[in-house]
């Protein structure tokens, strides 16, 4: 694998900037200081971010990050999947016209709870697990016959979180994956054995590095998934323990062709007065290139 094949392929988050769609998550940027700083870093593109971060607008979105040069990748849309009286459909067609437009490629879809944030979770019968796995089966071809891919991010807080219920969806689903190699740790899943087992279910990337310390506390309950955060669990490409080498290696070999996301997720307890999150973003976007070499 050489640094070319992938440095045209790596795309930033708002998140790592510590924007997020969580009420109280921390301090927040407006949008031109985080696409600024991810032209000036290099990156080729970025996902929307929540909604409200970027201009409501789709002209008005899609010319601001023109404007920076940078291209759009996709969107996280939180979704409830698994109540038999709510159509999800709605709020991810509300996304994927901005997304079109843009010329992104990728609807990214988590099976939310139906409450903020991602602390704490209900358990899903049969009956559940069935109407989720209809409504992403749905989402799947809604998205395919707008020309983009859905792939479902399995994400800590969220109703699809651990390796069990992962492959309960790819057994069950026609939806691609979003591989979050942070998620999956922390959810306790083995993101090396996914990523080499189902490569050709994966449409999309999102890197991350997790500390296991903290990891083994958010599993033991001592600590929340949003207490994690603010201690650092998230640390930057390589300063972490995932195995991110085998994992983009094997994904390459696989021919995977899609993005990958630089999202290390942050949360400000205030404004940064130093070079806040780009410093750790910089870090690793280095890491990534010098796989290549």
């Amino acid at each position: 694998m050489s640094a070319g094949t992938i440095s045209g392929r790596i795309a930033g988050a708002p998140i790592s900037w510590g924007v997020c769609e969580v009420p109280g998550w921390g301090w927040q940027y407006r949008p031109e200081p985080v696409l600024e700083q991810m032209r000036d870093l290099g990156l080729a593109a970025t996902e929307f971010g929540p909604d409200g971060f970027l201009p409501e607008a789709m002209a008005d979105k899609i010319e601001l990050l023109a404007s920076y040069g940078l291209a759009a990748v996709g969107q996280f849309v939180p979704v409830v999947l698994h109540d038999p009286h709510h159509d999800p459909l709605p709020q991810v067609r509300e996304a994927l016209a901005p997304l079109a437009a843009a010329g992104a490629s990728v609807v990214v879809i988590a099976a939310a709870t139906g409450a903020d944030g991602y602390d704490a979770r209900p358990e899903l019968d049969d009956a559940q697990w069935t109407v989720l796995l209809q409504h992403l089966d749905a989402i799947d071809r809604e998205v395919r016959a707008a020309g983009l891919v859905a792939a479902l991010h399995p994400h800590v807080g969220t109703m699809i979180e651990n390796a069990a219920e992962t492959e309960r969806v790819l057994a069950g689903s026609t939806i691609g994956l979003c591989l979050d190699t942070g998620h999956l740790m922390i959810g306790g899943a083995d993101p090396v054995a996914i990523a080499t087992a189902d490569p050709e279910r994966i449409e999309h990337v999102h890197l991350k590095d997790v500390r296991a310390e903290l990891v083994d506390r958010v599993r033991s309950g001592e600590l929340t998934y949003t207490e994690a955060v603010r201690r650092g669990i998230y640390a930057p490409l390589g300063q972490g323990d995932v195995d991110l080498v085998t994992i983009v290696r094997s994904l390459e070999a696989a021919g995977y062709a899609g993005w990958y996301v630089l999202e290390q997720d942050t949360v400000l307890q205030a404004e940064p007065t130093g070079d806040g999150p780009v410093r750790d973003v910089a870090a690793s976007l280095r890491f990534l290139i010098g796989m290549g070499n």
